[in-house]
């Protein structure tokens, strides 16, 4: 791993693929234990999730189904705080367990959002899966099921994030420098 620039900004090494998938492997293992007897719907946030959601769900042994909804709440580095629902989810999910795989959770606003929805489509039991957290960003109160792990309020790009659309398909997460 070694310092890279996208558009017109640098980014350090943060944290190694290895590190991921060890966090990823745990958030299965609980996932696993804790829905045993069921059969969850993975509920994907896409963009950023794909790469953790690909990997996480390997890992799962549960019969589960899978689906996807696109959300957008960013612009460059900075949130917008309004959560825009690019792609729609349209299953039947009345009395089931949902488990939402995102890929990192800041402020929280879009989770709420989609914890909302959730709600009014009448989702029994709705569970959170993410792979990173912010707890110094984070401005909400729901409970977060299963975090990967927890890092400061520094803006990452790599393992599905990116800076204006670039830089998702880096393996290892890198965080921004002043640097160059």
């Amino acid at each position: 791993m070694s310092k890279i620039k996208i558009h017109d900004k640098y980014f350090e090494p943060f944290i190694p693929f290895e590190e991921i998938d060890e966090a990823i492997s745990e958030v299965a293992v609980k996932i696993n234990n804790d829905n045993e007897g069921r059969t969850p719907i993975f509920l994907v946030i896409l963009n950023g999730s794909f790469m953790f959601a690909c990997d996480l769900l390997k890992k799962i042994e549960l019969p589960c189904e899978v689906s996807f909804v696109k959300l957008a709440s960013y612009e460059g580095t900075q949130s917008t705080e309004k959560v825009r629902q690019l792609i729609g989810f349209d299953e039947d999910i009345a009395g089931r367990t949902i488990i939402i795989i995102e890929d990192i959770i800041d402020s929280g606003i879009t989770m709420e959002n989609v914890l909302g929805q959730l709600d009014s489509m009448g989702a029994a039991d709705v569970k959170i899966a993410t792979l990173l957290f912010k707890p110094d960003a984070f401005k909400k109160s729901y409970k977060i099921d299963y975090v990967g792990l927890e890092i400061p309020n520094d803006f990452i790009v790599g393992y599905g994030l990116d800076y204006d659309a670039q830089g998702r398909n880096l393996k290892d997460i890198y965080k921004i420098t002043d640097n160059n």
